[in-house]
């Protein structure tokens, strides 16, 4: 059963702006209980034309608090254009979702929340998305934020630009592991509530209020508008939709801790109740954010088994032929793949430039290098052990290495690229999860299908943690070598990623920060890559 702790709940409930104000943005119990008013700054997602949704928490004295929003296009508010209300309570951890309307396309708004005593909470700035005559749109695009690992400095980076004209965050917006578990230590773990592992609601709306008072995080927010979706640690590692990788049977029933995750998820985002949604960015682009986590994902495949085998060739050729081509595992589920085939029709018979299509985890075919084993550290866990050597037998066998991203799903990933072909769409993948950087020329039935751009992460440790001493740079030649699909890669730095669309090229930076073991937005040099319209392959730039 779901653990629900009264106690928790109640300072919960009463997370208020003391516990900001406490060093090093640390949730000490003292300050849970005492605290009221507007706890969080505030935030911006699911642009629109003449929409956004703007979002707050505000913890009143009662059982309930009425909440009103201004929106108006100066900072002074001199002429308030929109507005709305909205009455919130412990039922949703106090958080208010407000859509607004009426609003011009492509145009910079300024936001603020009234409390029912009269108190303002910090003017936000958003921006809805254009209609027409666009030569250029940039967004933002994040994923893998793990504040135990390392600063949240690419936010902060972003945060301080003013050429960016919307976020994308792509998953792991935080991570659900207990205290002292990934990593082993940290000196910001005082930073994060609950101390154990998050399985509840009440652990996982607590988790968000602990991950949002990250002063780079909520700059972020206050100052672009954001759209985002789930990949597994929003609920739990190698999530799906029947369970999880780190998820017992003594931590209750998977049903009710997913739904736990995504009512949570819905209460501390900006973001609407629907999975999957299009965004149409003037004739430029349609932008599909997806879900490939937790409404339809089939069960990971799984090798370890066939390592087992007194022949293992033959129980991964075995395994190539049948279990690993089944059409029916699924990353999304018919429906969603139904919408999205149809989408990215709709998209080139309305001569969108491009179709971007979000999604939790890598596509591009990615192989262990032969080299690999000489890559290992002498520190490096049983696990990375287990999966570098294991992913050389696979790689042998003509077989991926990683089965929690598309490479365990062929059959899905032919669905998704021959619908991209059969629409003529200038496909532009954008991925996270690996914590790495990657670019892909994607390749289905032999033929172009697009091109993908792969995320490292804000702060999650990436393959380096597993292969001290060895050249980055000589990690990425052998892993380019060794994938047909691969054209670049990075597995050392962390940062986020900037795409700047045009009406001809779509180009992606990866921008890497120096460091994020400090606070600091110093960067390093980026990497640029770009796709021509009608090309579908990369070029560096």
């Amino acid at each position: 059963m779901i653990r629900i702790d009264r106690r928790q709940l109640i300072a919960t409930s009463a997370l208020g702006l003391g516990g900001l104000l406490l060093p090093g943005g640390a949730l000490f119990a003292q300050s849970l209980s005492v605290a009221r008013g507007f706890t969080h700054n505030v935030a911006s997602g699911e642009p629109a034309t003449d929409s956004i949704l703007l979002w707050t928490r505000f913890v009143g004295d009662g059982d309930s608090a009425h909440i009103k929003v201004e929106i108006a296009d100066t900072a002074n508010f001199t002429r308030i254009v929109s507005g709305g209300e909205m009455i919130t309570g412990p039922w949703r951890d106090w958080t208010t979702k407000i859509t607004v309307d009426g609003l011009s396309p492509g145009k910079t708004y300024h936001y603020r929340f009234i409390g029912e005593d009269g108190s303002k909470s910090p003017v936000g700035r958003t921006k809805t998305l254009p209609t027409s005559g666009v030569e250029q749109f940039k967004i933002g695009i994040f994923s893998c934020s793990n504040l135990p690992v390392g600063e949240f400095n690419a936010y902060g980076h972003a945060a301080a630009r003013d050429d960016i004209d919307m976020m994308l965050h792509l998953g792991d917006y935080f991570y659900e592991y207990k205290r002292g578990t990934y990593p082993p230590e940290s000196p910001r773990w005082d930073r994060i509530q609950p101390a154990e592992e998050v399985v509840g609601l009440t652990d996982y709306r607590l988790r968000y209020a602990s991950y949002r008072t990250d002063p780079n995080l909520q700059a972020l927010h206050n100052r672009h508008p954001m759209i985002l979706s789930m990949d597994d640690h929003d609920s739990a590692n190698d999530s799906w939709e029947g369970g999880a990788q780190n998820h017992r049977a003594d931590e209750g029933d998977w049903t009710l801790r997913k739904l736990a995750a995504i009512q949570a998820y819905r209460e501390w985002l900006p973001i609407d109740d629907i999975p999957y949604q299009t965004y149409d960015i003037a004739d430029l682009a349609t932008l599909f954010r997806t879900d490939t986590r937790l409404l339809a994902r089939s069960h990971q495949p799984s090798t370890a088994r066939m390592f087992e085998s007194a022949d293992v060739p033959a129980a991964l050729a075995a395994f190539k032929k049948g279990p690993w081509r089944d059409p029916a595992v699924t990353m999304m589920g018919t429906t969603q793949e139904n919408w999205l085939a149809h989408g990215l029709k709709a998209s080139t018979a309305a001569r969108k430039k491009w179709q971007l299509v979000g999604v939790g985890t890598i596509v591009g075919e990615t192989y262990m290098p032969p080299e690999a084993s000489g890559w290992l550290a002498a520190d490096a866990t049983a696990s990375s052990k287990r999966y570098t050597l294991g992913g050389l037998e696979l790689a042998k066998a003509g077989l991926p290495f990683n089965y929690d991203n598309w490479g365990g799903y062929p059959a899905a990933r032919a669905r998704l690229l021959g619908a991209a072909q059969r629409a003529n769409a200038n496909l532009v993948i954008v991925s996270g999860d690996s914590h790495n950087a990657w670019a892909y020329d994607l390749k289905n039935e032999g033929k172009r299908a697009g091109v993908e751009f792969a995320g490292h992460s804000v702060s999650s440790n990436g393959y380096e943690s597993s292969t001290k001493g060895t050249d980055p740079k000589t990690i990425a030649a052998a892993m380019v070598r060794a994938s047909p699909e691969l054209k670049w890669c990075d597995t050392s730095q962390r940062g986020y990623m900037m795409l700047t669309l045009t009406p001809t090229t779509a180009t992606n930076e990866w921008v890497f920060m120096q460091t994020v073991a400090t606070p600091s937005i110093a960067t390093s040099t980026p990497h640029t890559m770009r796709v021509r319209v009608g090309s579908a392959m990369l070029e560096t730039v």
